[in-house]
């Protein structure tokens, strides 16, 4: 009776799967913490450095979190991490999407940017950006998100095959991307509408935390943004005529259409139709460009309508 109760006994508790998860939390910080070299993240090297890559304390500062916390996470504490903190331990560390996606779900947290899949972005939505060239046009959700594109869009305000997947945001490329503001005629007049706009469609994701934090990301990135979003403005409706200086073609005068993807208001397909005769000439020449890519500094690339792989939630 005695050996038959040894051998039942209950061996130490297996690690709970949160453990776990802590644990390897703390290995992959570690490591993408090691991998970095100061001067990629523009810090001086100093002396003495025996820390392979970067110390902890200088993740803290370039993700503007507590040196103390920070620490705690490395050593797998069970203390709880917002999606902004991941988000900024995210860039700061310079995770790429596989990374980035891996760091989320060790956390146990839903990453609030742009997602992987879009069910509005279908194989014949891609196919129709395609089909509209030489009109630019793209798929935005409600939070100006650019989802998908085609090539002519790609080089309408800036080199968009050039931004960051993580910085395709109508918002974001308006108030902080220079060649994107340069683009705009009367920038001062369309960033404030951007941000009226953007306040009532708000309303309804108060407490949803992609909203939040591109909130805080405009507001910390951009001064001329937190000004107008303290007017309290609000605005339904879009301007149709808009004007652009675009730096292959010159100057383009188009009417601005949105075609909404479903019965709710989310995704969309926004279009830039020519309105005058010079305007269209214009439009096929820069679709000539993003095509054979004969734009200054542009390489050749397929149809984003169907390449594009950025997508988000629509």
């Amino acid at each position: 009776m005695t050996m038959l109760a040894q051998e039942t006994q209950p061996g130490p508790a297996a690690p709970h799967g949160t453990e776990i998860r802590r644990h390897e939390l703390a290995a992959f910080l570690r490591s993408r913490r090691e991998r970095l070299t100061p001067e990629q993240v523009g810090l001086p090297r100093g002396r003495r450095r025996r820390t392979p890559g970067l110390r902890r304390e200088e993740v803290a500062q370039l993700s503007a979190v507590g040196v103390t916390w920070y620490t705690w996470l490395e050593q797998a504490r069970d203390i709880q991490v917002s999606v902004q903190v991941l988000d900024s331990l995210a860039r700061a560390l310079r995770l790429d999407g596989t990374e980035r996606a891996h760091l989320f779900q060790l956390a146990g947290a839903v990453d609030p940017s742009p997602a992987q899949s879009c069910p509005s972005v279908t194989p014949a939505v891609r196919a129709l950006l395609e089909q509209l060239e030489p009109v630019p046009a793209a798929i935005q959700n409600d939070r100006y998100d650019i989802v998908a594109y085609n090539r002519t869009y790609g080089l309408l305000m800036c080199d968009l095959d050039a931004v960051p997947p993580e910085d395709r945001n109508c918002l974001v490329l308006s108030y902080t991307h220079p060649d994107w503001q340069s683009s705009i005629v009367n920038l001062q007049e369309a960033q404030r509408l951007m941000a009226a706009r953007f306040r009532a469609a708000m309303a309804g994701h108060l407490g949803e935390p992609a909203w939040k934090m591109l909130l805080k990301r405009l507001r910390d990135q951009s001064p001329d943004f937190r000004e107008a979003w303290d007017r309290h403005e609000v605005v339904a409706h879009r301007t149709k005529r808009k004007e652009f200086l675009n730096k292959y073609v010159g100057r383009l005068v188009l009417d601005h259409t949105d075609l909404w993807l479903n019965p709710e208001v989310g995704a969309r397909m926004v279009t830039y139709v020519p309105a005058d005769e010079e305007t269209r000439a214009r439009l096929e020449k820069l679709h000539e460009y993003a095509v054979t890519g004969r734009g200054a500094g542009h390489h050749a690339a397929p149809p984003r309508g169907r390449e594009q792989r950025q997508t988000t939630r629509g």
